[in-house]
């Protein structure tokens, strides 16, 4: 089995993204393997897996935008904004209109100040605040910026005193749906929680590019192959190779890009290093030891 690239996984509801990588670590036999996103255990879908170098790619992947399939419900509202909450209010959201769900929903379109969920990730004090909110204190986290680049609505169902919204949202890296959720239930008075969730598309790879992690004979894309999906290539000469596998600077030859390139051996085809460029240079984020990224 390759051990070195990357794993488009479809992860299940009731794991954490860690449970995935700490199976992946056992398949893949191997201690580097990470994930490029976190995902709630509630939540479903996407899970880009970094296996051995392809560990170095995953940061390009947890600042790239996403997408999600969600449904709100509207009505009540729970302590951790998802359905695996305390519920903290019921309020009858029979009287609010489709027409204010979706005017309201376009709102939260652009660069917002989202305040994330109280149960997540963001450490305060050095302890994460979902662990702080689990224990009975009470956690205040600031807003950060984030961007929504849209918030499609697909279907609106109404069952007494809730209403159930269906959404598709892409948005930049850092954003809560659960807090769209939340929000969304404040701004109408109604309260609001996220009943499902799951990622359909990251780094140009989708739900059809996806396995399951307990696949037989599951194997990484190999790195240079999978970065293609998101990455444009710059080719240099093999005389370089050397001061390259350096970390030595060189001077860029290729068209002015922004952001990462995969640095290819014109020579061979081989992916040498992740680089970009700074003042006339090639620069580096990531270099390969010869091999490591076959």
């Amino acid at each position: 089995m390759s051990t070195s690239g990357l794993l488009i996984i479809d992860k299940p509801a009731g794991m954490t993204s860690h449970d995935v990588v700490a199976k992946l670590r056992k398949v893949c036999k191997t201690k580097r393997v990470g994930h490029g996103g976190t995902l709630d255990p509630m939540a479903t879908g996407l899970l880009i897996i970094g296996v051995e170098a392809g560990t170095k790619a995953l940061q390009f992947i947890s600042a790239a935008s996403k997408t999600y399939d969600a449904t709100i419900c509207l009505g009540v509202s729970t302590h951790t904004d998802d359905a695996e909450g305390d519920v903290l209010m019921r309020t009858d959201a029979s009287q609010i209109t489709d027409e204010q769900i979706r005017e309201q929903l376009s709102t939260f379109v652009g660069n917002i100040d989202q305040v994330p969920s109280s149960v997540s990730a963001i450490k305060v004090d050095g302890k994460r605040a979902y662990d702080l909110v689990r224990a009975g204190e009470q956690v205040e986290l600031k807003s950060r910026r984030v961007t929504i680049f849209s918030i499609d609505v697909h279907g609106i169902e109404r069952s007494e005193e809730t209403i159930a919204v269906t959404v598709t949202v892409t948005c930049s890296s850092g954003t809560y749906i659960r807090a769209i959720a939340r929000d969304l239930g404040e701004v109408l008075g109604v309260g609001g929680h996220l009943t499902s969730l799951r990622r359909t598309h990251a780094c140009g790879y989708t739900l059809a590019d996806a396995h399951q992690w307990d696949e037989p004979d599951l194997r990484p894309i190999p790195l240079r192959t999978a970065l293609t999906a998101f990455m444009s290539e710059l080719h240099v000469d093999h005389a370089l190779v050397p001061k390259i596998f350096n970390g030595l600077n060189v001077t860029w030859t290729g068209p002015s890009v922004e952001g990462p390139v995969m640095v290819i051996d014109e020579s061979n085809d081989q992916l040498l290093a992740i680089g970009y460029e700074a003042e006339g240079q090639l620069r580096y984020h990531s270099v390969f030891n010869q091999g490591l990224a076959d």
